[in-house]
């Protein structure tokens, strides 16, 4: 197991990191827009510069390994360093490693021709683009066997209909990668689909619209319509009906940034929470010298060691030449508890700041809108429960008998027996 010390050339980093971000990173959450908004004149005037600092120091892109193109630092320093720049929305963006385009790099690293690489790889691991990870519909939500937009093969061409829901940065990005029926009738239905990778502009390819919810300063989650929309056959990325193994290649890790990120909000709210109730008096006495705000702090601070550690394992593991689905059932424990987690926390540090918590002076309500996005994004909490479950139960043998093998008198006659014990 991990020795829970951090390595004692890689703290100085981190420590870095933790500055950085206070002093020169959280103060563009008040003044930017959108994170993925990379051709505004205000990004390239405040964010270049702090992305070049990152690159400097070698910190960026830290998700991908050296055999992808990255500098190798793992899962484990990767979920440090996320636990320090997560604090910001415009964190990962600064430092390379922003949802959707380090789980699409990810699956390009993995599965792009070296034409689409060069093409479409390079551009976003550099920043230059940003991409959309487009897979869930409207009928059928996040329910692979349920998605209807289907492409049927027309000469050297694949020609696409249907309609994606949720496509988070769609407007923003330059180039989508989309989860699209090929084959209805193949024997199994996990080999139906396929991954296609269609440049942003492609004819038929409509935004009806965008939505958004509380706290994001942008709408843009985009609700797309696809008619007779033509792509080149080398636009497919992977093979034929190989579009889940894809998904999973980039789901796994992209729920344990997920993970990573949600772990520094939730600790940001503990931090500015800790600060109000030593510093706020009421009825003669702080309210941190209270009995139930004391409570609160106690039941916090332990609710995120425990989700920290339980990630920080997963993390570990994963550097140990472990799969993602290998570690289906640890990720899915991580994506159970993560928003149960930010929830709570939240929801506290709103009640311990009274009236002012409510308020849009103060990011607590939208947290608490975000405990039920990072419950959704990625496969609902329900669906990861039962994977948990699944891989818990799936070797443990069921008792023939009708009674327990372990009531006492069972276990005490054997206990007699072992020791000979007769009276």
């Amino acid at each position: 197991m991990w020795s829970f010390a951090n390595d004692p050339e890689f703290q100085p980093e981190l420590d870095w990191i933790d500055t950085f971000v206070r002093e020169e990173v959280q103060p563009l959450d008040y003044v930017l827009g959108s994170q993925w908004n990379i051709h505004d004149p205000e990004f390239e005037r405040l964010v270049r510069p702090l992305q070049a600092q990152v690159k400097a120091r070698g910190l960026w892109a830290c998700h991908l390994g050296p055999e992808l193109g990255g500098p190798g630092y793992g899962q484990l320093k990767l979920a440090l360093m996320n636990e320090k720049f997560g604090m910001s929305r415009f964190g990962p963006i600064v430092f390379g490693a922003q949802a959707p385009d380090t789980g699409n790099s990810e699956i390009l690293a993995h599965f792009a021709t070296e034409e689409q690489k060069e093409k479409y790889l390079k551009p976003l691991l550099a920043n230059e683009v940003v991409s959309c990870f487009s897979m869930t519909e409207p009928q059928g939500g996040a329910d692979p066997l349920a998605f209807e937009t289907s492409a049927v093969r027309d000469g050297d061409d694949w020609v696409i209909n249907g309609e994606k829901w949720f496509a988070s940065e769609a407007d923003a990005a330059g180039f989508y990668i989309m989860m699209v029926v090929t084959d209805p009738e193949a024997a199994s239905p996990y080999n139906r689909a396929s991954m296609f990778i269609i440049d942003q502009g492609t004819p038929g390819l409509v935004n009806v619209r965008n939505y958004g919810f509380y706290g994001e300063p942008e709408d843009t989650h985009a609700h797309l319509r696809l008619t007779d929309v033509r792509v080149s056959a080398s636009q497919m990325l992977g093979e034929p009906g190989q579009a889940f193994a894809i998904a999973q290649t980039r789901l796994g890790g992209g729920r344990m940034h997920h993970a990573m990120r949600t772990l520094a909000q939730a600790t940001r709210a503990f931090e500015m929470t800790c600060e109000r109730v030593v510093s706020r008096t009421t009825k003669g006495e702080r309210l941190a010298d209270k009995q139930l705000v004391q409570a609160s702090i106690a039941d916090t601070w332990v609710q995120l060691r425990q989700f920290r550690l339980l990630v920080l394992e997963t993390a570990w593991m994963a550097d140990q030449g472990k799969d993602w689905k290998a570690l289906r059932k640890n990720v899915s424990a991580v994506k159970t508890v993560m928003p149960k987690v930010l929830n709570d926390v939240a929801s506290r540090a709103l009640h311990l700041h009274g009236a002012l918590g409510l308020t849009h002076e103060l990011p607590f309500a939208e947290w608490v809108i975000n405990s039920f996005h990072v419950g959704l994004a990625d496969g609902p909490t329900e669906v990861h429960q039962m994977v948990v479950a699944r891989e818990v139960l799936k070797d443990v043998k069921p008792e023939p008998n009708m009674f327990p093998s372990y009531l006492r008198h069972d276990l005490a006659e054997q206990a007699r027996v072992k020791f000979g014990i007769t009276a």
